[in-house]
């Protein structure tokens, strides 16, 4: 595994900020119209991607946060960090440039488009994806484990196979690891075909095997101003999945039949002080 000296001017900048270096995990779920911090928010309509806070249910650890849109998509966001200071709660999503510039904060670098994201989940029914469409409410929770925190969403109602089924992805952080665990259920117990994967856009560097997806390169500009390379891999267990597919904008997984299915995700960056160049990424996805 590839490990460097954490560089010292970072964690200088970082305490300036106000940021806790002690703190290694951290959760966050907020109503826009309030701000105030929530342990769950549900939504009858199943889309609440404009009116909460970094558009649904977030965690972080010292190398990355994480979001789960509250909408159909399933998707799974990254807020890409530089240095290695909790910056969620205090920041949101979306610290100001002057902000990143002055503490070394991270940015919205990652761009998820029509996708998956980095982990997110949608169904198969054996020819096409299937959206989590919420017939019957989403419900978003955050939470603390005994290692980190969670945050999950709960899909009621989906349309699938003829009948409906309920859909829970929950993504743990904790403070022993950079990876996050993501776990997709069904929670009735029923057996479906879970669709997951990376994305990426053109002029990445993409690879995979029978257990990992690394992708490396630039997203499209879309909050950040001047995008820089980030890393986005996957690890999953070989027997739990077909064969990885690269298609034209992700790398994806499908599940075989299954009531619950288990990956690690990771994201790193070149603004960031350990795994920051193709590489090293590389090195540390390939074990």
């Amino acid at each position: 595994m590839v490990r460097n000296v954490f560089v010292a001017v970072m964690t200088m900048t970082m305490l300036l900020a106000g940021v806790s270096l002690d703190a290694q995990t951290a959760k966050s779920l907020f109503l826009k119209s309030d701000g105030k911090q929530v342990a769950e928010i549900y939504s009858k309509s199943g889309n609440e991607y404009k009116t909460v806070g970094h558009h649904g249910p977030a965690v972080e650890n010292v190398y990355m946060a994480l979001r789960i849109y509250f909408n159909d998509s399933g998707a799974i966001d990254v807020y890409s960090k530089t240095g290695r200071g909790l910056e969620l709660e205090k920041y949101g999503w979306y610290p100001t440039e002057e902000q990143q510039e002055k503490y070394g904060l991270g940015c919205d670098e990652y761009m998820v488009g029509g996708t998956v994201g980095l982990g997110g989940i949608a169904l198969w029914d054996g020819e096409k994806e299937v959206k989590l469409k919420a017939t019957k409410g989403r419900l978003a929770r955050v939470g603390d484990t005994k290692k980190g925190c969670f945050a999950e969403m709960i899909s009621y109602g989906v349309p699938y196979d003829g009948d409906t089924v309920d859909v829970k992805i929950r993504v743990e952080v904790s403070s022993k690891t950079r990876n996050a665990t993501v776990t997709a259920e069904e929670l009735s117990g029923r057996k479906v075909m879970f669709l997951t994967g990376v994305n990426y856009h053109e002029g990445a560097a993409v690879k995979y095997g029978e257990d990992y997806i690394c992708v490396w390169g630039v997203h499209p500009a879309d909050v950040s101003t001047d995008p820089s390379p980030v890393g986005a891999g996957m690890f999953f267990g070989k027997s739990d999945f077909l064969p990885p597919e690269k298609t034209s904008d992700m790398v994806r997984i499908i599940s075989k039949p299954a009531s619950k299915i288990r990956t690690e995700i990771v994201a790193a960056s070149t603004k960031e002080a350990e795994l920051n160049t193709f590489r090293r990424f590389e090195a540390y996805m390939i074990r």
